[in-house]
């Protein structure tokens, strides 16, 4: 009996993971620009795909010409085959789209390989050397490469030079220019310097640096406060031929580094710095002139707390930038944005640049009004041809919009179709057209071509095309099995309102339903999927991991409670201080919602979240334990007590069991009665009650909630005889996102959910 039920579940391991792959290998766009081609123009997305057995992703490059514009239907001519690019680290083109730039990093102490390529061959090819810089930052918070108008200098950001470390030998400490280290010496260890956390344990500080492409020399921006990181590095406009200064992106280092990554409450402001290869030594006196401590940088945004992602108008006369001074101010880890401008001038006077607020901050969205700026995704070049209107694509409850903002007036215009239920992201502009990708729960992404049917008119509707593509391209199965799927939105009252309730917590949250089309008297089960952060969202674009679980005879009940992004700030603030509680009643509302709608049926039901969704899950099947018959967590957070001591953000778990007072509480040596109401907002105070078997994915290299806290809970569970499995990565951080960790995991998900909910 043993081995035919062995045998049984190795063949459904086999037609899983089978099925998962063909869902894993569909391509994604990461990037896209186009240049102008004589009448036509020139589009070049970069697009990864995974390579499961090198446990990497594969990046290619695959371009068009596009032809025609405005209303007519355009035309876009794909060249035959798409060119892979190994070992490429950052891609991009010049301005003027005739030189590309491709950097290949080093994951060793081997030089990092510049190459700018022309139209038809290499033209040029450079090695940095470690005793110059490290490896080029390509995370979205310090990574910034820029390339200066007239296409002879790039600034960007690397790590700074390795440092000297102290060398011995048999009779002791030795100098290291006289050394023959590794013959009858070593190297030790040095001081130990701080990173900002999970992903940058291993890097070193953060630099800006710029490389003249003729003659590959190699300079550092000099006098920026070493107590400061810096990136996000973009050229100021000038008429004059050669650039002379930089804006940067500074984050201070003191009185320590936080975790970063996922992280926007560090405080951060706006830099100027003059370029190292200016030969006009009365700007650079200027420049240093208004800087503060003989620095060579310049605060640009005095007086707010938060500024980043700057970009300059094509005129020079703005400098626009986002700011995320809520998060900072209040302590959440994401909160909503505001969009803010510089007018800027030549003869610029940086003690006299006002700041001027073009998008504020939304306390409360009005219906399905625009809630805020929520990760705004922002092009390099942004800009709409009259040079004041910008276009973004950002959050809108559990949706992805593209709207456009007239930094002037600050009157904002939703592009995307306002009863599109699905996920739009910009990807470039061509002039005045729009190059998106649309996807959804159960669509696979496509690229739409937009065009304003009446342009000089308020508030006209544009007209969205289909652009036929081989990317995204997915197996006879995968369609298939999609078509079977549907989605819809859903809002969920609030079931219980307190008396202290802001207007804009008082309002519905909302979830994502996915089933299938299938009519039947029998309800799929159901898996509720809950999202990390707390304040991150589900939208509504195309996961692949998501849509191969839906594809396998499961119901998705995608939660946005309250606390998610998307939906007002009053809204997101609601949930620090009540973690464990709010969140929990939300997602029982939202299951309760669909099993009144006869869509889900107890205990048919299976739960799955991530960091604070695991936090969620594992909550919920201690306080709630006959409502699930399972659960999977990936690296949750179980005991904040535990926590607090090991994380590289304990203040995140300040501010979400005491609220915005977290900060004010926030110690690296928490109190007894800090540690109690701590372990009181912890899944583990419920662990007892607990009865739904658990499957644990845990990544060894995890900063954000180290292993221990996993590791407890799981041991705290199979102590009580309930049913226990721990899959542990050792090269995986927070994120478990490797290709062979990924399909691992979601084909280990979904065997373990069908083994205990059918």
């Amino acid at each position: 009996m043993y081995e035919e039920t062995h045998f049984a579940m190795k063949e459904e391991y086999a037609s899983l993971s089978k099925l998962l792959m063909e869902f894993v290998n569909i391509s994604k766009i990461d990037k896209a620009w186009v240049c102008k081609s004589g009448n036509d123009s020139k589009a070049i997305f970069s697009a990864s795909q995974p390579n499961i057995l090198a446990n990497s992703n594969r990046k290619f490059i695959l371009s068009a010409t596009i032809h025609g514009s405005g209303t007519s239907p355009v035309d876009f001519q794909w060249s035959p085959f798409p060119i892979e690019v190994s070992g490429a680290s950052i891609i991009l083109p010049s301005p003027s789209g005739s030189k590309l730039l491709i950097v290949r990093n080093s994951d060793d102490d081997s030089p990092t390989k510049f190459e700018i390529w022309g139209s038809s061959d290499l033209e040029k090819e450079f090695l940095v050397p470690q005793a110059v810089h490290g490896s080029l930052f390509t995370d979205a918070w310090f990574e910034g490469v820029s390339w200066n108008l007239d296409e002879t200098l790039i600034a960007y950001v690397a790590e700074e030079p390795t440092p000297l470390k102290p060398t011995f030998n048999n009779f002791g400490y030795t100098s290291a220019s006289t050394s023959n280290k590794g013959c009858n010496s070593w190297e030790g260890q040095g001081d130990w310097e701080e990173g900002w956390g999970e992903t940058y344990v291993k890097k070193r500080c953060p630099a800006v640096f710029v490389i003249d492409i003729n003659s590959g020399e190699v300079r550092a921006v000099e006098g920026i406060n070493k107590a400061l990181s810096v990136g996000q590095v973009v050229w100021v406009p000038s008429t004059i031929a050669s650039q002379q200064h930089l804006v940067v992106v500074g984050w201070p280092a003191e009185p320590r580094k936080l975790g970063m990554k996922y992280c926007t409450n560090r405080p951060c402001a706006l830099y100027a710095v003059t370029c190292p290869f200016n030969k006009l030594e009365a700007i650079k006196s200027d420049l240093k002139s208004n800087a503060d401590d003989d620095s060579n940088a310049v605060v640009l945004t005095k007086g707010i707390s938060s500024a980043f992602c700057p970009r300059f108008s094509p005129d020079g006369r703005f400098l626009v930038f986002l700011s995320a001074k809520s998060a900072v101010e209040s302590g959440a880890h994401n909160a909503t944005f505001s969009l803010h401008r510089v007018d800027w001038q030549s003869d610029w006077n940086p003690n006299v640049l006002p700041i001027v607020d073009v998008v504020p901050v939304v306390l409360s969205a009005e219906n399905d009004c625009f809630p805020g700026l929520y990760f705004p995704s922002i092009l390099m070049n942004p800009w709409f041809s009259d040079k004041r209107t910008m276009i973004l694509s950002s959050i809108w409850r559990s949706t992805q919009v593209i709207f456009s903002v007239d930094v002037e007036s600050g009157s904002l215009s939703r592009i995307t179709p306002h009863n599109s239920s699905s996920s739009w992201e910009v990807l470039s502009l061509d002039e005045d057209n729009i190059i998106a990708v649309c996807s959804s729960p159960v669509d696979t992404p496509r690229i739409k071509y937009g065009c304003l049917l009446k342009k000089q008119v308020p508030n006209a509707p544009w007209n969205w095309q289909d652009v036929p593509s081989p990317l995204f391209r997915c197996s006879k199965e995968v369609s298939s099995r999609l078509s079977s799927l549907q989605f819809s939105i859903m809002k969920i009252p609030v079931r219980s309102i307190s008396e202290n309730c802001t207007e804009g917590a008082s309002k519905p949250f909302e979830a994502i339903f996915v089933s299938s089309t299938a009519k039947n008297d029998i309800c799929n089960p159901l898996i509720t999927v809950l999202h990390g952060g707390p304040h991150d969202v589900a939208t509504s674009k195309f996961s692949k991991t998501l849509a191969f679980l839906a594809s396998t005879g499961y119901n998705l009940l995608i939660v946005n409670y309250r606390g998610s992004l998307g939906f007002g700030e009053e809204a997101l603030q609601s949930l620090p201080g009540n973690v464990g509680s709010q969140d929990v009643n939300d997602v029982l509302t939202a299951i309760d919602h669909v099993v009144g709608l006869k869509l889900a049926e107890p205990p048919r039901i299976a739960v799955f979240g991530g960091s604070h969704g695991g936090f969620l899950s594992a909550h919920l099947i201690g306080q709630a334990p006959e409502k699930f018959s399972v659960a999977a967590v990936w690296n949750p957070v179980c005991n904040l007590a535990l926590m607090v001591g090991t994380t590289d953000i304990p203040d995140w778990c300040f501010v979400n069991a005491y609220g915005s007072d977290g900060k004010t509480y926030f110690t690296e040596a928490p109190s007894k009665d800090n540690l109690n109401i701590l372990y009181d907002k912890s899944p583990i105070s419920h662990v007892h009650k607990v009865k739904a078997p658990t499957l644990f994915l845990l990544g060894a290299q995890d900063l954000r909630v180290p292993v221990p806290d996993g590791l407890q809970y799981a041991r705290a569970l199979k102590e009580r005889g309930i049913e226990v499995k721990v899959i542990m990565f050792p090269d995986d951080v927070h994120e478990i996102s490797r290709p062979q960790s990924e399909v691992e995991s979601f084909v280990n998900i979904a065997l373990w959910f069908k083994n205990y909910c059918q």
